[in-house]
């Protein structure tokens, strides 16, 4: 059965929640639905739910599927890459150490580089609309990510957005959001795949999509690699553009039914990327192919982080854990 990492989502929008919400979706639509409307409830209404003919007034659009955007150009520089590197904890556990071509453009004979994850920030191409819907039932569900090369410190490139699969779960919708990124002259360079689950969106009698064949492996894990996010992880993440509040302000996570603000989804994606770079790939960018899975949790700022990685001859496996909370599952890696 096929399950969403969030369990709690938000069924009261106060006038505050509402205003704040408008914000987030005007400057980052790729978490809250793209051009979505958002509905504002009445917060006078007895029952907190939404109702069943509340939700069938914003049906999404199936037939939206396969739709393409106009490309669109975006550049990154040197300070991007430094930023995001820290954003993800590059360099907390050795400053002057391992990951400095990754924290600094200056230090002497060590070439900086981006971490491949860095790619789920950038490049947002214009999403065709595929429907309205309410973003307050819209939980980031899963990531994936393919490089075709390695991943510069800065450049200039080419994004195309298109609308995937849309697969109906009955009570909910599973859409996804694939970005394809060329240089100038065309070359592919990486392309990004969401999956956003929509819930109170299903049961139109679609297809339900194929079931995923990920299976935890018996025996103990080949490696595992732990970090420990800080306290402020969140706060530091938060400037490579997702200024979604959830993430920061107490007030917001509170009325998502959370004790206090998380961490943000592709933070724990990113320092996923990091430790399997390092444990699989030697810390060679180079070879870092892809990876991709499914969010199963949120994470709390200054939570330890354990990435177990199963290396097998035809896969590479993973999953990353907060004690024995899996926050991130059906994870796979790929090399090039």
């Amino acid at each position: 059965m096929y399950k969403p990492y969030l369990t709690k989502p938000i069924y009261v929008i106060t006038p505050l929640l509402f205003n704040k919400l408008q914000i987030v979706r005007q400057k980052f639509p790729y978490f809250l639905g793209i051009s979505a409307p958002i509905r504002q409830k009445d917060t006078h209404s007895p029952s907190v739910k939404t109702s069943k003919k509340e939700r069938e007034t914003v049906p999404i659009n199936p037939d939206a599927a396969g739709s393409v955007g106009e490309p669109k150009e975006f550049s990154w520089t040197s300070d991007d890459s430094l930023l995001y590197s820290l954003g993800v904890g590059a360099g907390v556990t050795d400053p002057t150490g391992f990951e400095l071509n990754f924290t600094t453009e200056n230090s002497n004979e060590i070439e900086q580089k981006s971490l491949p994850t860095q790619v789920v920030v950038m490049g947002g191409g214009q999403t065709p609309g595929f429907g309205d819907f309410n973003p307050v039932f819209l939980l980031h569900a899963e990531q994936h990510i393919t490089l075709h090369e390695t991943l510069p410190a800065s450049g200039t490139g080419i994004a195309t957005a298109r609308v995937g699969e849309i697969y109906d779960k009955e009570k909910a919708a599973l859409v996804y959001l694939e970005n394809d990124v060329t240089d100038l002259d065309g070359n592919p360079m990486w392309s990004t795949k969401s999956g956003l689950f929509l819930g109170g969106e299903g049961g139109w009698g679609g297809d339900r999509g194929p079931s995923n064949p990920w299976e935890l492996p018996e025996r103990p894990a080949d490696d595992v690699v732990s970090y420990t996010t800080r306290t402020d992880q969140a706060l530091l993440y938060r400037l490579n553009g997702d200024r979604n509040p959830l993430h920061s302000d107490p007030t917001f996570a509170s009325a998502a039914g959370f004790e206090k603000p998380i961490l943000h989804g592709l933070c724990t994606y990113g320092f996923t990327g990091r430790a399997l770079l390092h444990a699989v790939c030697d810390s060679d960018t180079d070879r870092f192919g892809g990876m991709g899975g499914r969010f199963k949790s949120p994470v709390v700022p200054g939570e330890e982080l354990s990435v177990h990685i199963w290396e097998n001859e035809d896969s590479i496996l993973f999953q990353t854990r907060v004690n024995d909370r899996v926050v991130f599952d059906n994870g796979v890696m790929t090399l090039r």
